[in-house]
């Protein structure tokens, strides 16, 4: 029985190992507990029944490699998720990107997207869309298509509307998309501001410099040495002055760049860089 297959952490090293050196994918510093708990997962759906099977599966099949990556990256995101997270942006962050020529916003770890069309519908209500572009990254390229597209389930429109007013949206949320059946098709508009790439915040350098970085709820699953090291590349990614934003439960107390960012005064999770 597939369920009856239990890595040792010695295995799981093997694999990791195996990533680095047939993909370029470097998940050693990913929090041990969660990784073996999803791998653990993988192995249990896929009804693998040797370690000597997954290792060659992931060794040899580039289809089964994706669905590994696809598995262990969590992809769990909404629009304006958070409301008073986005109510910030919307009345302390956009208007000081404003007084900017052109506007470059980073999403790191974007996921499928509902972060960045968020921010894109803040901007084009903010009359800043057309001279912004938003760099959306994800390490996992099948969620980069789902970004391409712009289209999510029909269902979950209602709690999206909900987080665009909680958020101080005032328009009708659904002039923002096309329904069809089951999906919601969001404007075009959006798609041509937005840029998209596989990154490995692990190993990938900083490849632009932005006004504003986003990654939120992505470094909850790194552990303290690899936080450091994606802290870095967001601070030699994000010009004096610019913002970056965290997650609910990030944090940049006790790390490196600490000194140089300063906290916005109502505590959400957005810091300014000033030195």
């Amino acid at each position: 029985m597939s369920a009856d297959l239990n890595l040792t952490d010695e295995q799981i090293a093997i694999i990791l190992s195996d990533l680095i050196e047939h993909y370029g994918y470097d998940f050693t510093n990913y929090s041990a507990a969660s990784l073996k708990r999803r791998i653990q997962r993988l192995l249990t759906m896929d009804k693998v029944v040797s370690f000597a099977e997954f290792r060659h599966r992931i060794q040899r099949d580039a289809d089964y490699f994706k669905r590994f990556v696809e598995q262990v990256t969590v992809n769990v995101t909404e629009m304006f998720r958070d409301a008073h997270f986005y109510r910030t942006l919307r009345e302390q962050v956009i208007p000081e990107l404003a007084t900017r020529p052109l506007i470059r916003i980073w999403h790191a770890g974007c996921s499928t997207g509902e972060e960045v069309y968020s921010m894109a519908i803040l901007l084009q209500e903010a009359n800043l869309l057309h001279k912004s572009l938003l760099y959306a990254t994800d390490i996992n390229p099948a969620v980069l298509e789902k970004v391409r597209l712009g289209m999510f389930p029909m269902s979950q429109m209602k709690q999206y509307s909900e987080n665009y007013i909680h958020s101080g949206g005032r328009n009708d949320f659904s002039k923002y998309y096309i329904a069809q059946y089951d999906t919601a098709k969001f404007d075009e508009s959006f798609k041509s501001r937005i840029i998209l790439a596989t990154h490995n915040l692990v190993s990938d350098t900083s490849f632009n410099e932005f006004q504003l970085i986003l990654c939120r709820n992505v470094m909850i699953y790194f552990d303290k040495e690899l936080q450091d090291r994606a802290l870095e590349l967001f601070d030699n990614s994000l010009e004096k002055l610019g913002f970056l934003a965290l997650g609910s439960k990030e944090t940049l107390k006790f790390s490196s760049v600490m000194s140089r960012y300063r906290q916005l005064d109502n505590k959400e999770k957005i810091w300014r860089k000033v030195s």
